[in-house]
């Protein structure tokens, strides 16, 4: 049995999805409904680029969700009945909903590119910082930044695996954790290239445009269970989802526990990476070592996905 993971933003690069688009009609379709969702050329954007226009967060968004998309369009019909679930990293988790059958593509692609609208502005109205905490801590990272928040808002933001946590919030305060972080063991303590202090407080602006996007959206029951990045819970209802996944925007992502919620609930299941890259396949592997993972988002992965169903 399988459990599909959807990738969050920094996957993206150019080229990505360009073979599957030359290759199969059904990965052409997906692009072009993209586009015309959108009403501008994202196809262009994710096979040639620029690299510094599709980084940007309203575009690297959408590209990753058509990307996960035109895979699963590949895939799905021969998967059916196999998956037990879905799971995705921040933007992910919109990508595994569109793929339990909860969200249409032009509905989805429209909301997530107006979640990284309201995010980029929010981070110019509210400048913010994250940073990336590489080894094993020796004190909590929580109470490292509960000390740096003396300096301003600083909160974890992605439980990615135990010795890689990201933190987000007010540059300064972000810069001391980063320092504290150092004097507690890190190996690494590094800022991000980000618009914006994602998944923190500061994010709080963006809630009302974002409530109104997902409220706007046309929701389906899911087919399938998407486990939360709020709770680590698997959620089955479309209210469920909405409520979630604005929780998301100010809450952090929990990776750790939801790769090893869904390895204990499944046993031996085999998880498998739908888009670019392979970052949450290296994290399944630290995480949940007795599973298996996969990627798939390419012809040759998608070919030998295929050919073991």
């Amino acid at each position: 049995m399988f459990f599909l993971l959807f990738p969050g933003q920094g996957s993206q690069k150019p080229g990505m999805a360009k073979d599957l688009a030359a290759a199969f009609p059904a990965a052409r379709e997906t692009f072009a409904r993209a586009d015309a969702a959108l009403g501008a050329a994202l196809s262009t954007l994710c096979f040639d680029g620029p690299a510094e226009e599709l980084t940007l967060t309203h575009n690297a968004q959408p590209a990753l969700l058509t990307h996960g998309a035109a895979v699963w369009a590949l895939v799905g019909t021969a998967m059916r009945g196999k998956v037990q679930g879905a799971a995705g990293h921040s933007l992910g988790e919109f990508s595994a909903y569109h793929a339990a059958g909860a969200l249409s593509l032009e509905d989805a692609v429209r909301l997530v590119r107006r979640r990284g609208e309201l995010m980029y502005e929010t981070g110019v109205q509210v400048p913010g910082a994250m940073a990336a905490i590489l080894g094993e801590l020796q004190r909590p990272i929580e109470d490292i930044c509960r000390e740096a928040s003396a300096q301003g808002v600083c909160v974890p933001a992605n439980y990615n695996n135990t010795e890689q946590i990201v933190i987000s919030g007010e540059v300064v305060a972000v810069e001391a954790a980063m320092e504290l972080a150092k004097a507690a063991g890190a190996k690494r303590a590094m800022r991000l290239q980000v618009s914006g202090a994602f998944h923190s407080p500061l994010m709080q602006p963006a809630a009302p445009g974002l409530a109104t996007a997902l409220s706007a959206a046309g929701w389906s029951e899911p087919a399938i269970p998407v486990w939360s990045n709020v709770t680590a819970e698997a959620n089955s209802t479309a209210a469920g989802a909405r409520d979630l996944l604005l929780r998301q925007l100010t809450s952090p992502v929990r990776w750790v526990d939801v790769v090893r919620s869904i390895a204990q609930r499944f046993p031996g299941v085999t998880f498998v990476e739908m888009g670019p890259g392979a970052v949450l396949s290296g994290l399944v592997k630290r995480l949940a070592p007795d599973c298996r993972s996969l990627t798939c988002g390419t012809v040759a992965e998608v070919e030998g996905l295929l050919s073991q169903l």
